[in-house]
C-alpha cells in the first residue's frame, strides 16, 4: 500500500469493523461474529474491508477530479426565478409540496412528548409529573421537556381552547413549525446559491425538501427536536462563516442563536459546550468573541438550571434520563448472568430499578421499559451504592456490559438497520383529558401517505437520505477526505454533527430518528458546505 493512502486505509478498517458489529447484531443480538464465529467474522471483515477501500479510493479520486463549473445564466424562466429569488421560490415548492400533508393531517400528527406537555402546560397530572418529585405541587411543567417549547405549544393550544377548538390552537402550531422548518431549509439554498454552489446541486436539494416525505410529516409533528434541528443547521452555516471565510462571529446575533438551542433541548448545552470551544484553535480573526460565547454559555446554562427554573418551581428532568446506558448494562446482566449477582447487590438494584421484573422488562434496543420503574426517591446516597454494583458487574462480565451497549447504538452507525418512526398510530390521552383533538374524514389519504412514508427508507439508493447509519458514514467519508486533504480547520465544521452523534448513543433508543433528526436535516447543507470547501481547494490550485 502507497503511504498516501493510509486515510483510506484507516476509513475502511473502521467501516469494516462497524459493518461486522452491525450484522452481528442485526443476526445474532450479540458478538457472536467476534467472538464465537470468528473466522465467519474475519471474512464479513476482509471482504467489507476491499469493498470499502476500492469504493473510498473511487469516491475521493473522483472527488479530486472534481470539475465545478459556474453556473451560467439560466433560458428556462422558472430556473431564472429560482435564481433569482432562491429563498422565496424555495419556501414557496416546499410549502405546496407539504400542503397535501397538512391537510391530510389536520390538525397535527401528535406523538407521545407533545401530548404530555400540553397536559403539563395546563396543570394536569401525566407521566411525567409522576416519575419526578415536584418542587411544587401546584406547578405541574418539568424541565424533562424544554420548558420554553411547552409554553409555545401549550399557548398555542390554549388559543385554541378559547376559540371553542383545541384543533384550531393545535393548528396554529402546526403552521409555525412548518414554517420554521421550511425557512430554515430555504435559507440553506439560499446560503449555498451565494457560495456558488451548481445550481442542479441546489435544485437537487430543493427536491428532496419538498418530496421526500421525512421533511413534510416531522413540519407537523409538534415535537422540540424540529426547530431544535433547525436551530442546529443556523449554528453550522455560523461555524462555517466563521472558520472557513472568517467572518467574525456577531456577539448579539450568536448569543441569542446559543440560547435558544440550549432553550429547546436540554442537551443543546452539551453540543454547544463540546464544539465551540474548539473554534478557538484556529488562528483567526475574532477568537475573543468566541471566548466571550463560551463564557457566556456556561454562565446561561449554570443560571437557567440552577436559578431560573428553581425560581419559577420548575422540576428538573428526572436523574434516570443520564442513566440508559448503566442501566441497560445492568438489565442485560441480570437477565444473561443473575448467578454473579449477590445478595446484597440485588437489594441495591432492587432500590433503584425493582430488581424481580429486570430480566423481563429488558429490552436490548429500548431502555425506556428498564427506566419506567426507576425509584423517584433514590438518594445519592443510593446511586453511589449502585455504581459500585455496575463496577463490580463491569469487571465480572465486560463483554455484557459491551453487547448491551452495542445493541442499544448501532443503527445509528450501520446503514442496513432501518426504523424510521412515524406517529401515525399513537393514540393521544388528550381526549382522556377533556381535549377534542381529532382528524378529519381523509383517512384515506393519511393511509396513502404513511404507507409511502414506511416504504420510502426501503427504495434502494435515495431511501439512504433518511437512513441514519449512511448520515453517520457520509460525515465520516467527508471528514477523511478533509483529512487527507491536510485541511484540518475545516474538520471543526462537523463538531456538531460529531456531539449530536455521541448524544444518540447515550440515549434510551436504538436507531431513533428523532434523535438523529439534526444530523439527517442538516445532511444536504453539509455536503454542500464540503463542496464548497473542494471548490475553494480547487481555486487556489489553479492559481
Amino acid at each position: 500500500m502507497k503511504k498516501r493512502n493510509w486515510v483510506e486505509i484507516i476509513l475502511s478498517i473502521i467501516l469494516s469493523i462497524l459493518m461486522v458489529i452491525g450484522l452481528s447484531f442485526q443476526k445474532y443480538k450479540d458478538l457472536t461474529l467476534v467472538l464465537n464465529k470468528f473466522y465467519l467474522g474475519i471474512l464479513v471483515f476482509l471482504g467489507s474491508f476491499i469493498a470499502f477501500y476500492f469504493i473510498t479510493k473511487f469516491i475521493f479520486k473522483k472527488l479530486n477530479n472534481l470539475n465545478i463549473k459556474e453556473n451560467k445564466p439560466p433560458k428556462n424562466k422558472i430556473l431564472k426565478l429560482f435564481d433569482e429569488h432562491p429563498f422565496i421560490f424555495s419556501l414557496t415548492c416546499m410549502i405546496l409540496g407539504w400542503a397535501i400533508y397538512i391537510i391530510a393531517f389536520y390538525p397535527s400528527l401528535m406523538a407521545p412528548d407533545p401530548s404530555n406537555q400540553i397536559l403539563q402546560f395546563f396543570g394536569i397530572d401525566n407521566y411525567y409529573s409522576h416519575i419526578s418529585i415536584l418542587l411544587d405541587e401546584s406547578v405541574i411543567i418539568t424541565n424533562h421537556h424544554p420548558v420554553l417549547h411547552t409554553l409555545i405549544l401549550g399557548s398555542c393550544t390554549k388559543i385554541g381552547t378559547l376559540l371553542g377548538n383545541v384543533n384550531i390552537g393545535l393548528f396554529i402550531y402546526t403552521c409555525i413549525q412548518t414554517i420554521i422548518l421550511a425557512g430554515t431549509l430555504s435559507y440553506t439554498i439560499s446560503f449555498l446559491k451565494t457560495r456558488g454552489i451548481s445550481r442542479k446541486y441546489l435544485i437537487t436539494a430543493l427536491i428532496i425538501y419538498t418530496l421526500v416525505p421525512v421533511f413534510p410529516m416531522y413540519a407537523i409533528v409538534p415535537v422540540k427536536d424540529v426547530i431544535f434541528g433547525c436551530l442546529i443547521i443556523i449554528y453550522i452555516i455560523e461555524i462555517y462563516k466563521y472558520i472557513v471565510e472568517e467572518t467574525k462571529p456577531k456577539i448579539l446575533k450568536t448569543t441569542i442563536l446559543l440560547i435558544l438551542i440550549m432553550l429547546f433541548r436540554n442537551n443543546g448545552y452539551h453540543i454547544i459546550i463540546l464544539s465551540l470551544p474548539f473554534l478557538l484553535i484556529p488562528k483567526i480573526k475574532g477568537r475573543k468573541r468566541i471566548l466571550i460565547l463560551v463564557i457566556f454559555t456556561l454562565a446561561f446554562n449554570y443560571s437557567y438550571n440552577n436559578v431560573i427554573l428553581p425560581y419559577f418551581k420548575v422540576t428538573p428532568s428526572s436523574p434516570r434520563e443520564k442513566l440508559s446506558i448503566p442501566f441497560q448494562q445492568t438489565a442485560r446482566l441480570v437477565k444473561e448472568h443473575p448467578e454473579i449477582i449477590t445478595d446484597e447487590e440485588k437489594e441495591i438494584i432492587d432500590k433503584i430499578l425493582t430488581y424481580d421484573t429486570l430480566s423481563e422488562r429488558y429490552d436490548p434496543e429500548f431502555a425506556d421499559p428498564v427506566k419506567n420503574k426507576y425509584n423517584k426517591f433514590t438518594t445519592d446516597e443510593d446511586l453511589k451504592k449502585y455504581y459500585k454494583v455496575w463496577f463490580n458487574g463491569l469487571k465480572k462480565e465486560p463483554i455484557t456490559y459491551i453487547e448491551a451497549t452495542l445493541e442499544n447504538t448501532y443503527g445509528y452507525y450501520y446503514p442496513f438497520k432501518t426504523d424510521w418512526y412515524i406517529y401515525s398510530n399513537y393514540k393521544t390521552k388528550l381526549k382522556d383529558n377533556g381535549f377534542d383533538y381529532h382528524w378529519n374524514k381523509l383517512g384515506w389519504l393519511r393511509k396513502g401517505l404513511v404507507n409511502f412514508g414506511k416504504v420510502f427508507p426501503y427504495i434502494p439508493i435515495i431511501g439512504l437520505i433518511v437512513n441514519i447509519g449512511f448520515s453517520t458514514w457520509t460525515i465520516m467519508i467527508m471528514i477523511s477526505y478533509l483529512i487527507k486533504s491536510k485541511k484540518y480547520k475545516e474538520i471543526l465544521l462537523y463538531t456538531p454533527s460529531i456531539i449530536a452523534f455521541m448524544v444518540c448513543i447515550a440515549s434510551p433508543v436504538n436507531t431513533y430518528f428523532r434523535y438523529a433528526l439534526p444530523n439527517v436535516f442538516a445532511m444536504v447543507l453539509l455536503t454542500g458546505l464540503f463542496i464548497n470547501i473542494i471548490k475553494k481547494k480547487e481555486v487556489k490550485d489553479e492559481k
